[in-house]
């Protein structure tokens, strides 16, 4: 029984959560991208695929296949060749990477692995014979030949965080967040992309809830990292009839620079979101003008009109008489 309630304890989320969705086109493949977040309340998502869809295009921007969720690929002790034949091995190599005698590497992500913990660097895919028939390499070559739609949602704990769209696989060492980008260097990677709708919330068209749709984050030059920093302010609006919709409107300050070898800044190239919750919530109500308050508008619209008017039929009644005296005089004289 205490293990049971310890269970449910466990389970309850002590802060709210907050629906973001987005919908991010780049220009690099979708094999190579993937989304990161992580708050300061110290959760990581990795790699995230739940809810999550990506889908090619070309470099015109065009579908070339319908959108899909990136399944996670399980180790596997069967080493396809090709068609007509299927080789088990039972120990492969993990070619100089592995820790001791007994460690086997039976798959191209088992051999990656194993370079990723010695934190070398990958030698050719074509070199290492559990990868020639791998997913790995054709997506390797088509990585810059190919844009990427990713699109869908999340859900965020009510506190600071971030969450960034990169390419790479993503890991933790020593609590250190990095993307591995081998075979090629991060500096190839064009990050140009169109964030076509971004939201935490309900989108309100009156109020300020997507103010990042339709932006444009070019790069001119090499690899770029472009940072956008996001204050949030909850929102509620209350409808005519009486309906409630909470949702978020949020400023937006963005950032960029090169992060390619011949530059000094350092980072990596991707779109990087920080966001910060605002204590206060904004309220917005929406009302009727009561038949009262128009006919005061009229009224008063029909006094300023009176009110000019006899400004200048004043100003004209002077301007007459003064110049039909000076008219007289000259006369006079």
């Amino acid at each position: 029984m205490s293990s049971q309630l310890i269970d449910k304890f466990k389970q309850l989320d002590a802060y709210a959560k907050t629906l973001e969705d987005f919908r991010i086109k780049t220009a690099t493949g979708a094999a190579n991208l993937v989304l990161d977040a992580m708050d300061s309340s110290g959760e990581q998502h990795l790699q995230m695929d739940h809810n999550i869809h990506k889908r090619r295009l070309d470099l015109d921007g065009n579908p070339i296949e319908e959108p899909k969720k990136e399944e996670i690929a399980l180790s596997s002790t069967t080493v396809k060749q090709n068609s007509s034949e299927i080789v088990k091995v039972t120990c492969g190599s993990c070619y100089g990477a592995a820790f001791n005698e007994s460690q086997c590497c039976n798959t191209c992500e088992d051999v990656k692995e194993a370079y990723r913990l010695r934190r070398w660097a990958l030698p050719d895919l074509t070199t290492i014979e559990q990868c020639k028939d791998d997913e790995s390499i054709e997506k390797t070559n088509s990585a810059l030949k190919e844009g990427c739609q990713i699109y869908g949602y999340m859900e965020v704990n009510r506190v600071g965080g971030s969450f960034h769209i990169a390419p790479g696989k993503s890991f933790t060492i020593n609590h250190v967040h990095v993307h591995d980008v081998q075979p090629y260097s991060s500096s190839v990677f064009n990050t140009t992309h169109i964030i076509r709708h971004l939201s935490f919330g309900t989108n309100i068209k009156s109020a300020n809830t997507a103010p990042l749709d339709g932006a444009i984050g070019l790069a001119k030059e090499g690899a770029v990292m472009f940072q956008y920093y996001l204050k949030i302010v909850p929102t509620m609006y209350i409808k005519l009839d009486k309906t409630v919709l909470y949702t978020n409107q949020f400023s937006v300050t963005r950032h960029q620079k090169s992060v390619s070898s011949n530059h000094a800044e350092s980072g990596m190239p991707g779109a990087f979101f920080s966001y910060e919750l605002s204590p206060l919530m904004v309220k917005y109500t929406e009302k009727e003008r009561s038949i009262g308050h128009v006919a005061t508008n009229i009224c008063a619209i029909i006094g300023g009109v009176f009110t000019v008017a006899g400004i200048l039929d004043t100003l004209l009644y002077h301007s007459l008489n003064a110049f039909q005296n000076k008219i007289l005089l000259g006369k006079t004289g």
